[in-house]
């Protein structure tokens, strides 16, 4: 590795003077910055290590206003936070899977967002629950909708200078209910061959709104909005999900390597969104 700055900032302003100089990047958990810089993905001039800077450490959990979570903390913080759990279970589900233990004590929803990988577990329990991604930057601060967050493998709508500060997720309606899962061969293998988060609101035996994105099969996290809509308006029964999963499954763009062939992961698409539909209606049915 060649010889890069480290600069620790205490503060949002300061963090964005140092990363609009240019050829910089933010240190968070550095679960996925650190090995990336082993490995010579990316060339840096100076690590700016954002730990310390309170409001990307905020966890905020309020039944009128929802979640704010700061873009630094870490997933244990959030699947041992009681609030968090109650209200947002879809996120725990993906919270609790980001690596082993060890990773889940640096490694935050925050940094799995900025790594923009087609098969990161966050991002779609994220989409799926509505979440808004609060960034500051150079010219103020500004707020973007996670589906719109990831551009490409590896690349987000972060412009030079700008830091992810939080995400905000909506408080969960009465009769909602969101669940995200993933499939893997083996345990060892942490990487998803696919992945779906959904979430659901039902009322009085109907559909009332639904989201649907996928993880694994695009060449980002994949918001199927056509799925989630095709559920509005319908009964909440096995037919409609089952419609709604074969739409998934259609809009998924997936391609053969190592962990699976194109088919293989289109089937899993359906498969994992009904299953996650499944679970969603019945955690919807108790949050009443």
């Amino acid at each position: 590795m060649k010889w890069i700055d480290y600069a620790r900032t205490c503060s949002v302003q300061e963090a964005v003077d140092l990363l609009k100089e240019g050829n910089a990047r933010p240190l968070a958990g550095g679960t996925d910055i650190l090995v990336n810089l082993r490995v010579r993905r990316f060339d840096i001039d100076t690590l700016v290590d954002v730990k310390d800077i309170p409001e990307l450490n905020e966890i905020t959990c309020d039944p009128s206003e929802g979640l704010t979570l700061g873009a630094a903390v870490p997933c244990y913080s959030i699947y041992t936070n009681e609030a968090v759990c109650a209200a947002y279970p879809g996120l725990i589900d993906s919270a609790s899977l980001i690596g082993g233990t060890q990773i889940q004590g640096r490694a935050s929803i925050g940094g799995n967002l900025c790594n923009a990988a087609p098969s990161a577990d966050a991002v779609p329990a994220l989409i799926a629950l509505g979440a808004v991604a609060n960034v500051a930057g150079p010219g103020g601060t500004r707020q973007v909708a996670v589906e719109d967050f990831c551009t490409a493998p590896g690349q987000t709508v972060l412009e030079e200078g700008e830091l992810l500060v939080s995400l905000h997720m909506p408080p969960p309606a009465k009769g909602s209910g969101a669940q995200y899962m993933r499939f893997i061969p083996r345990n060892e293998m942490d990487i998803a061959v696919a992945g779906a988060g959904v979430s659901v609101e039902i009322d009085n035996g109907t559909f009332k709104s639904a989201r649907i994105a996928l993880a694994s099969v695009a060449p980002t996290p994949l918001f199927v909005r056509e799925a989630g809509d095709s559920l509005v308006g319908q009964p909440v029964n096995e037919e409609s999900v089952r419609a709604a999963s074969a739409i998934a499954r259609d809009a998924a763009k997936p391609i053969t390597d190592m962990r699976g062939t194109k088919e293989y992961r289109m089937h899993l698409c359906e498969v994992l969104t009904r299953r996650g539909l499944n679970i969603a209606i019945e955690r919807a049915k108790e949050n009443k």
